[in-house]
């Protein structure tokens, strides 16, 4: 069994409150576990205005190879359909 979690650190420049910041992140933590199958929520930088902190989490009885293509491709997906939001930084354990 492999365990995939990938920690996104994300930039949202322009937000200047807690509720257009909520407006950006919400999309997002509903469409990634439709496109991807995966288990997602907001972990960090929660008070701040221009900056989010977001984990997916994926479990498989498959290979370490795919899960971590798989983490890459939702990272990649993330930044190609969000374009108001700038992947700062990205942290993949595989367990």
């Amino acid at each position: 069994m492999v365990i995939g979690l990938c920690v996104v650190e994300l930039s949202l420049e322009g937000c200047r409150s807690l509720k257009e910041k909520r407006s950006l992140i919400k999309p997002i933590l509903a469409r990634l576990p439709r496109e991807f199958n995966l288990a997602v929520a907001e972990v960090g930088s929660q008070d701040a205005w221009a900056a989010a902190e977001i984990a997916l989490v994926s479990v498989s009885a498959g290979d370490t190879g795919k899960m971590h293509g798989l983490l890459e491709h939702a990272t990649g997906w993330l930044e190609d359909h969000f374009p108001g939001v700038e992947v700062v930084g990205t942290r993949i354990e595989l367990l």
